[in-house]
């Protein structure tokens, strides 16, 4: 018998994306609120307000209204943090408490996902690649998550989008 997080290793989501920023602005603007809420949710949300508590763990809680009105919570738990390399946390959708809840889009979509997000530098470009693992969850809800790789694969695309347009403009900002 495996453990849980073997068995969350054979459905892995991944996504890389370069950026033209240099590797500690693009880490300055992932672990700090005043920047996070400027750039991160899906696109078409609105950030209505959030917390950080950057270190293992602590707790990044979030609020964002989407395009119909709805108003909907997630936290990022994080587990390891190494400066300008690595992050590593559990996110899950929640309420306005910071207490984890179903998605609400999906009952057998996975309560938590274990991401790491690992950065790296090559000729003032910054590379960040996100891997993402069901944590704990069921065989139904690996499946459903796999069957999602389409949709997250467009959301977090797009989350990046709007990440290089702020790096853009934070980039001017310092120049």
């Amino acid at each position: 018998m495996t453990d849980e997080h073997d068995r969350a290793q054979d459905v892995e989501f991944t996504i890389s994306r370069s950026f033209a920023a240099p590797r500690a602005l693009v880490w300055k603007v992932y672990s700090e609120l005043d920047h996070l809420a400027k750039w991160w949710g899906p696109k078409g949300f609105t950030w209505l307000g959030g917390t950080l508590d950057f270190r293992p763990g602590g707790v990044f809680l979030y609020a964002m209204r989407g395009p119909t009105g709805h108003e909907m919570w997630g936290k990022f738990t994080y587990r390891e943090i190494v400066p300008q390399e690595k992050i590593v946390f559990t996110n899950a959708f929640s309420d306005k408490d910071g207490a984890t809840v179903r998605a609400p889009f999906a009952a057998n979509f996975p309560l938590e996902v274990l991401n790491t997000v690992r950065f790296s530098e090559q000729d003032g470009r910054t590379t960040l690649s996100l891997t993402g693992t069901p944590f704990a969850a069921s065989d139904e809800e690996r499946a459903f998550f796999r069957a999602m790789f389409p949709s997250m694969n467009q959301g977090f695309s797009a989350t990046f989008d709007q990440l290089d347009e702020y790096l853009a403009k934070a980039q001017d900002d310092t120049a």
